[in-house]
This record gives C-alpha cells, structure tokens and sequence, in this order.
C-alpha cells in the first residue's frame, strides 16, 4: 500500500537532528542528506525530529529547512515534514485562497481521507488558523460547490464493513431519479454522497450501474464542461476508488505541457504512506509506463530524487 520506505535500524531522532544542521552548515546546503533522512522517515519520526530539533537548537525546523531550500523542491519537503493532519489543514486553507483557490483539493481532502484522519485535519485546522475548516470552506465557496464542499469536509462516516443491500437498491434508485431530472445538487443526492459509508456507496452505485445500465459518472457527463459536474464525478471516484482518482490527477500532471508541478507534489506527500503502491500499478497498467520513469522524464534535480524516493524507488 505506502511506498515510504523506513531503514531497519533509525537512527535516535536527536542523530537525525545533528545530520540536519550539517546538512544546514556551510555555504551550501546539502539536499542529498536532507532527502535521505526525511524521505525515509514515517510521520511518527518526523514528528519526534521537528520536536527535538527544536528542542536542541531552538529553531522551528520547517523555518531552517524553508531558508536553505527554495522552488518545487522546498515545497515537497516542507509539506513532507508536516504530520499528515497538519499537512492537509495548510493545504485546505492554501485551498480557500484568492490566489490558490481549489475546490479539487478541498474535495479531495474531505473525500481521500479515512473518518478519523478527516476528524484530525479539522482539529489541526482549529489549532493552527483558529477557525473552522467548515466555516473557511463555507466563506470562500458559493453556490452547489458549497453544497457538496462543507458536508465533505463535516463528514464523520462509519468506517466498518457492513453494508445495507435494500437501502443501497433504494438509494440507488433515489440518484437515478434525480440524475434523470438534471437536479445533480437535489439535498438528497448531497446526503447520499457526503454521508454513506464507503462500503454503502459502493454496494450503491454498483446497484446502479446494473440496474440501469450505465455507471452513475457516465450519467453524470450530460454536460462535460459543467464545473460542478466534474467536481462531483471527482468526488465519486475519490470516495470509491481512490487508486484510480490519484492516477489521474498524476496523469493530467505529468502529461500537461510544463509539468503541473504542485498536483505532482500534493498527491506524492498525501498518498507515500497510504496507497501509493496501488496508484503506482494503477498508473502502469492505464499508461502502460512506469510511474517512476515518468516522473524521472518530467523532473530533475533534487525534486525528482526526493518525488522517486517517496514511491518506493530503489536508487533514492
């Protein structure tokens, strides 16, 4: 599943920390030990690093690492550092800014995260912005995409495997309906998608598609340019098969003319210590490339080490 790999034997977190400010030392900075320190270390080790480094030397260490780093690189390592939770409370409140406005990594935080790791990222928020995320998400969203955003990001949906066969039928019907009517934003179709269990809105849209004959996004590309539309089909792939949601993402990024560098970025630091092996054999098998190679054709220099050792590549 993670492709984070961690060496058998770790170093203390203090170790870790002198090599950092060796790496710090001097007129240049010393990336390659950076990467090899913090690309193999799970959120629970680089937390302990961030605690004692600060400890040791009385510095935040993201505030050392953002004065010796700069670019695509910084970015990554930065937003690695952080905890997961923190991670994606910066990334949702970059999210809700005029100048790095998406409703795609709103979404994709309320939909590609378990109940307990969503109910984490709004704690961190609260810590960190001293607001909600709810209510930032509400602010700077208007509309349908405000419909569908702040029950994602509310969400707290039960995380067992159990599901229910007739609600599921009657459910499924229930989005057939409203999807025939072009009511795509109907309450009802906002409760079904924000609220059921993952299990339940599989066992849902699998009743769907056989009982209606399509796959519930096929049916929901009447109007391809629709906006709101192609957040929802998002939505649906992201809470359903993720492996899937993430290749595209990498896809579209890798394959833009100038490499979407920050989709890059977000889905390697957010997926390394989830599901990454999967996306991998998920982009091989839909491109028929290895991921790492087209990273490796896309990239350069110390992002494209740091990006390669995070999925898993041997050589980073």
């Amino acid at each position: 599943m993670a492709t984070l790999t961690v060496p058998q034997s770790v170093p203390s977190p203090s170790e870790d920390c002198e090599q950092l400010r060796k790496a710090f030392a001097g007129w240049g900075t010393n990336e390659a030990l950076i990467i090899s320190i913090l690309a193999h270390r799970n959120a629970a080790q680089r937390k302990a690093i961030q605690e004692t480094y600060q400890q040791a030397y009385g510095e935040d260490l993201l505030k050392a690492l953002d004065k010796e780093l700069s670019s695509d690189f910084e970015r990554i390592v930065l937003l690695w550092t952080l905890v997961p939770a923190e991670r994606d409370a910066f990334l949702a409140n970059e999210a809700t800014k005029m100048l790095t406005k998406s409703n795609w990594v709103i979404m994709e935080i309320g939909c590609g995260r378990s109940s307990h790791d969503l109910f984490l990222v709004r704690q961190a928020y609260h810590a960190r912005f001293k607001r909600s995320l709810e209510e930032d998400v509400a602010y700077h969203t208007s509309g349908d995409f405000r419909k569908l955003l702040v029950p994602l990001v509310s969400a707290f949906r039960y995380e067992g495997p159990e599901v229910n066969m007739p609600l599921a039928r009657k459910e499924a019907k229930i989005l057939h309906e409203k999807i025939c009517e072009k009511a795509y934003s109907d309450d009802e179709v906002i409760r079904i998608i924000t609220t059921r269990s993952k299990p339940q809105l599989n066992a849902t849209l699998n009743h769907y598609n056989n009982e209606f004959g399509n796959a519930i996004n096929k049916d929901l590309k009447a109007n391809p340019e629709d906006e709101f539309l192609k957040l929802l089909r998002a939505a649906i792939k992201c809470l359903t098969c993720p492996e899937k949601y993430f290749e595209k993402v990498l896809r579209l990024a890798i394959n833009k003319v100038g490499t979407d560098e920050w989709a890059l970025t977000r889905v390697v630091a957010t997926r390394a210590e989830v599901d990454m092996q999967r996306i991998k054999e998920e982009y091989h098998r839909r491109n028929s490339v290895p991921l790492d190679r087209a990273i490796a054709g896309d990239t350069s220099g110390d992002y494209e080490k740091i990006l390669l050792a995070l999925i898993g590549h041997g050589n980073a």
